[in-house]
Parts: structure tokens; sequence; C-alpha cells
């Protein structure tokens, strides 16, 4: 019994020894793998134009543009070589070991490119709108910065479209298909310059900050015209943002004109101010294009009016919610 449990104890000593040894090993090789890192280096694209030089032999050095197929022909070397998706320094080594096969003992070659191919667009309202050249992974609020920021127009949406443009290098975990739709990202320009909201841009992406939505104010207010809105807009809002009715106002019949999805037509709406301000209906939300009507002319006459202070008041009738 007693050589039974000594069996029994050396096996449990041998168990946990080869097992806190495995873990030893597992936790050392865990460590010890390294952490794979993106490479954020620029990579040639196509219509690049690469200033190729070769050290001490000057009759090589050379200005060449990427092929449509992605490859470069250089001096005294039969094949061409591919250059697109690669960095400077990886093609620098590729061409050196072509020049290296052929003549040349030990060739040092430098490789500067002349970025012609990736390419972010940034349009809309902005101090800089155009086509922005990149070198290195961005994030959008670096390119908004670079652009100059949102202008005086700029309302609260910006959108980045995704194109898929070949000119994008995919990595080997890219599952993306080349023929992949458009995608679609959505942000509050806001989110955006206080770093709450964030995106890393890809070449080819078209970045738009949109203009704000306008409604439009006509009749018994103390100033009509065009009211640029940004976000969620209610129609006391704008009645304040008119500084106020007149006196001849009739509160109980505030319309709005509405255009109809599809068409020029327009619905109408009507409002009690009273009943709004007592509580008894909600306050509406306005929609961009909104005709905020105090007035009992037709909606005929509405339209020419507006049209006409549009005119006659440019850009004095454009103002903004405080």
């Amino acid at each position: 019994m007693r050589e039974l449990r000594i069996v029994f104890l050396f096996c449990i000593v041998i168990l946990t020894v080869a097992f806190s040894s495995h873990a030893q090993t597992s936790d050392s090789q865990h460590l010890a793998a390294p952490i794979a890192a993106k490479d954020d280096r620029y990579r040639i694209g196509f219509q690049d134009v690469l200033s190729i030089q070769v050290y001490r032999h000057s009759d090589l050095d050379q200005k060449v543009s990427v092929s449509p197929a992605g490859t470069i022909i250089l001096f005294r070397l039969d094949k061409p070589i591919v250059a697109v998706c690669k960095t400077q320094e990886e093609l620098a080594d590729d061409i050196a070991a072509a020049y290296k096969a052929k003549f040349i003992r030990d060739p040092r070659v430098t490789v500067n490119a002349d970025q012609q191919s990736q390419s972010i667009m940034v349009i809309g309202s902005v101090e800089r709108a155009g086509n922005y050249f990149i070198k290195r992974r961005y994030q959008l609020l670096e390119l908004l910065a670079q652009a100059g920021g949102p202008n005086k127009e700029a309302g609260n949406r910006l959108t980045v479209a995704r194109t898929g443009s070949n000119s994008n290098c995919k990595d080997n975990t890219s599952s993306a298909a080349a023929d992949a739709p458009i995608e679609l990202f959505s942000f509050n320009v806001r989110d955006v310059e206080e770093g709450k909201k964030t995106l890393w841009l890809q070449p080819g992406d078209v970045v738009a900050v949109w203009d704000a939505d306008a409604v439009y104010v006509y009749g018994n207010v103390k100033k009509q015209g065009t009211i640029r809105i940004k976000g969620p807009t209610t129609l006391m809002q704008i009645i304040a943002s008119a500084e106020g009715l007149e006196p001849a106002a009739k509160k109980d019949k505030v319309r709005i004109l509405r255009q109809v999805a599809g068409n020029a037509d327009r619905t109408e709406l009507v409002f009690d101010l009273n009943l709004i301000e007592k509580g008894k209906i909600k306050d509406p939300f306005l929609e961009p294009n909104d005709i905020i009507a105090v007035s009992v002319d037709s909606t005929k006459a509405i339209l020419r009016g507006i049209t006409n202070t549009i005119k006659t008041t440019i850009p004095s009738a454009i103002y903004r919610l405080p």
C-alpha cells in the first residue's frame, strides 16, 4: 500500500513538472513572437514617375513612369521590373539584384517616387477643395485639416465614398473584390473635428462636406428669406431665427409648404402656433427646402415672393441659426 502511494505521488510530481515546463515554453514563445505592424510606407502606384540612381554609374540614372502594366524598363536590362505596390526601398533592392546579375558587382540603388497615382478627392464646403496626393495613411481629420476645414457654408454632414480604386494596394489579408460596390461612410462634421469619430482613408476615397440645408421663411415675420439649418430644426426655432412674428401675423394658420418627392408639387401642412406654445401639439421638425408661410397668400404667390426675395437680398437673405 505504501509503495502504491509513493508511485502515485511520483506521477503527480512528474505531471506537475511537465505541465509547468510546457506553460513556461508556451509563455516564452508567446512573448518572443513579434507583433506584426502594418507597413505604412508609401507604395508605388500606376503613373508614378520614378527617379532611379545607381551609385557610381551615372549612365544608368534615369526617370521612368510606371506603365499601365505596373512595370518599368531600365537601361541595359532585358526584362521589365514590376514596380507597382512596392515600397521605394523594395524596388531599389530588386533593381540592384537585376544589375548585379548582369554586370555590376555591388550595385547601390536609390528610388525616389514623384507620386502621381494615389490620391484622395475632397469636395464640397471646405476652404480648399481638390485632389490630395498621399504618401502614407491618413486619418479623416488629417485630410480635412489639409483642406482647410469646413467653410462658412458647411453643414453638419460629411460622407466618405470608397470607390475601390485599383491604386489601393491590397495586403494578403484583404478579401475585398476588385468589383466591390462603392461603400459610403457618414459622419457628423463636429464629431470628426472633436476626434470622436474617425476613419483611415484609402487611395481613391472621395470626402464630401455638404452644404448646410436651407428653409425659406415668407410673410409676416420680421426677417424673411433663406435660413441655413444645421441638424434637426423645428418650426418654432425657425420663427425665432426670423426674429419673430409681425403684429398682423395669424398664429393659428402657419403653413409649411413641403415639396413632394419626385416632382415639383408641394403639400401643405397647417399648424397653430398657439397650440404648439401651450404644448398641446408637438413642435414639428422641418425638412430641407421647406417653405414656412406666415401668410394667407396662395402657394403660387408665395413661391414667386420667395424667388424675388432671394434675388433682391442675396447675400443678406442668407443667415443662420445661432
